[in-house]
């Protein structure tokens, strides 16, 4: 039951996990917490957790790229890819993607979010995962019983990953053409999020010092989000 949901989420991934995030959007509504402060620092903590997640994908990414989507958007695999980051979690672009999820969920102060969003997509991706680890076992058999026996599914080892950094070369063109849609996609939604608290709780005048800062930061994204789309439609970066 888990991997036939699990192949089910991963077809569809693209299009359920944005509509969940529409449920911040309620914030306003339904709010954790009315709390002037703490709303403060559940927005730097959020934020905080978000970038970890968002390194961790960069990390991953950067070093290792691993790609799981064949015909039809099924789950794929042409190599068992154990290196760079998948030598300390087998999951770390999902585990990146669950703190993004997860930090932009409590930035967003969004009680509707926290309650059913969260939950779902947490779900969603354990069944992603049962999916795809149920499609590697078949394909690699032992070798991948071997690998989950060194390495977590979800919870990484950091022990030595300075030396799988060190020792491996980073792709930074590999990461802005495979990456460049997901930070873009987050900033730019949170941002939004927070210009439109501050503007609706203290108006223009007295939130104008952030809202500006944030309105240079959307410009800027939006501009590396359009530069690094065009970078990869006319093939000027290309990666191995």
């Amino acid at each position: 039951m888990m991997v036939k949901t699990g192949a089910f989420f991963f077809r569809y991934r693209n299009v359920l996990f944005p509509l969940v995030f529409a449920l911040l959007f309620f914030e306003g509504t339904w709010p954790v917490c009315d709390s002037n402060l703490t709303e403060r620092w559940e927005v730097v903590i959020g934020i905080i957790i978000a970038l970890s997640g968002q390194i961790l994908r960069a990390l991953t990414i950067g070093l290792v790229y691993i790609k799981r989507g064949g015909k039809k958007k099924q789950v794929y695999a042409k190599n068992l890819v154990q290196d760079g980051i998948f030598s300390h979690c087998r999951n770390p672009l999902y585990l990146g993607n669950i703190l993004i999820l997860l930090g932009v969920g409590i930035a967003g102060n969004s009680l509707p979010f926290v309650m059913f969003g969260l939950p779902f997509l947490l779900f969603a991706y354990a069944t992603i995962i049962c999916a795809e680890e149920d499609y590697l076992e078949k394909k690699f058999g032992q070798e991948f019983k071997d690998y989950c026996k060194r390495v977590n599914r979800i919870i990484p080892d950091f022990s030595g990953i300075g030396n799988t950094i060190k020792d491996m070369e980073f792709n930074w063109k590999r990461l802005i053409v495979k990456e460049y849609a997901t930070p873009f996609a987050w900033i730019m939604g949170l941002s939004l999020l927070i210009m439109k608290d501050i503007y609706l709780d203290h108006g223009y005048e007295a939130g104008k010092y952030t809202l500006w800062p944030l309105s240079i930061l959307i410009i800027i994204v939006t501009g590396a989000f359009f530069t690094a789309w065009y970078l990869k439609k006319n093939k000027f970066l290309r990666v191995r």
